[in-house]
């Protein structure tokens, strides 16, 4: 019997949640740098430009958003999250988290990067674990049961 009050729920850290992006961005690039290199050729990869064309926006940005995003909302974790044994719950409820908190919490990953990703390495020092992107979103990053 648990204790009223007490949290059993295990919260998921930062160097998991270190691998499990590492594991997305090499599947990200495995799916996006093919095409790119088929339209722009090798000089997509020797040109310093933030934006080469309409191809490199769909693929390197509006993609990689759409794909991160329908994930959480589908199966609440990304490949990587999968791999280690972790998915985003919503924090109050611990239930499935909105599309609406998924496509704020992709967006806020913008705020958890400016500040020298500060709001990435919140994550070793909060006691949920929670990114600046989890606080603003309302979720959780959790251990999933086997």
């Amino acid at each position: 019997m648990v204790a009223k009050g007490v949290d059993m729920t295990e919260y998921v850290g930062f160097w998991k949640r270190v691998v499990a992006t590492l594991i997305d961005s090499v599947l990200i690039m495995v799916i996006t740098l093919p095409p790119l290199l088929a339209i722009y050729g090798m000089a997509y990869l020797e040109n310093g430009e933030t934006f080469q064309g309409p191809a490199d926006i769909i693929f390197s940005y509006l993609l990689p958003m759409v794909l991160v995003i329908l994930f959480w909302a589908k199966k609440q974790a990304t490949p990587g999250k999968m791999a280690v044994s972790a998915k985003i719950v919503d924090a109050k409820t611990g239930g499935k988290p909105s599309t609406k908190q998924c496509v704020g919490r992709y967006f806020a990953y913008i705020l958890s990067f400016i500040p020298f990703g500060l709001g990435f390495l919140w994550v070793a020092f909060d006691p949920k674990k929670q990114s600046w992107h989890d606080k603003l979103a309302g979720t959780v990053v959790v251990k999933i049961e086997r």
